[in-house]
């Protein structure tokens, strides 16, 4: 291996990820993008390689991404790690991806809490296994005061299940007259939602080339931009470098928000 080579390209690119942040910084930057990690098993699949391998490279992306987010000055970062639908995924699968988590948090909280991140989760956590659940509730409980980047771990979250679960509370409400059904509004319904206090997404990202939401944040992306990867590209796969041409292109669009942009010469 040619390392002198080898290390003139690594800092060739991180040269040109450090430009590209100053140019990110130097427009209006998204106050909250939620990623969905999509194609870990299929990454692990194409190098013959157990499905796991491919859930443990994605963690190990999710370093730089969190690290990357933080430098920008983004405030908000939500990442769709386990879903309502997952726990129909093989029995072994499951417990690595759990495993994987308590790994992670347990490996890297401590860096994490020094660099000022949050940790919160939404979805419902009470079902997790126990050494999980603790492991979760411990890195929140040491992030809590934190002021920097709020990093929102999706658990056990389904966006169909949230909404049931917030029209639920706001029905009992009203039995119960501490609402009238006038005091319901979309503020009403966002606010008892998981991600209450927490701005919608501007910016959605979804490698492994798939073109869905699968039922994620249902409710807060009604006027979210879409940004999808190309098919070769699965989570382990993305890189800093794909994330910056991701929030780039965002920077680029025109959000309308149902309305006409007026031009200076209209």
């Amino acid at each position: 291996m040619n390392f002198d080579k080898f290390f003139k390209s690594k800092r060739k690119k991180v040269n040109n990820n450090l430009y590209m942040i100053d140019i990110i910084k130097s427009k209006p930057i998204p106050k909250h993008i939620c990623i969905i990690m999509d194609g870990n098993g299929r990454w692990a699949e194409k190098r013959g390689l157990p499905r796991t391998a491919g859930h443990r490279q994605g963690v190990e992306a999710i370093k730089d991404i969190i690290k990357v987010t933080s430098d920008i000055g983004i405030k908000y970062l939500t990442l769709y790690a386990f879903s309502t639908e997952n726990w129909k995924r093989p029995k072994k699968e499951i417990e690595a991806i759990m495993n994987l988590l308590v790994e992670y948090l347990h490996r890297e909280l401590e860096n994490l809490h020094k660099n000022n991140v949050k940790i919160v989760t939404i979805g419902d956590i009470s079902v997790l296994p126990t050494k999980v659940y603790e492991e979760v509730k411990r890195a929140i409980h040491k992030t809590k005061h934190n002021t920097g980047l709020q990093v929102n771990v999706a658990l056990n979250y389904g966006g169909r299940s949230e909404i049931v679960m917030a029209i639920q509370e706001i029905a009992s409400k009203v039995a119960n007259n501490e609402l009238n059904i006038e005091d319901i509004d979309e503020e009403l319904i966002s606010n008892h939602l998981y991600t209450a206090g927490i701005p919608d997404p501007d910016l959605l990202i979804r490698t492994g080339g798939d073109w869905r939401i699968s039922n994620f944040l249902l409710y807060q992306i009604a006027y979210t931009e879409l940004w999808f990867s190309d098919a070769t590209v699965y989570w382990p796969d993305f890189s800093v470098e794909h994330y910056l041409d991701a929030i780039s292109d965002f920077q680029n669009r025109q959000r309308r928000y149902g309305g006409i942009v007026t031009r200076k010469d209209d």
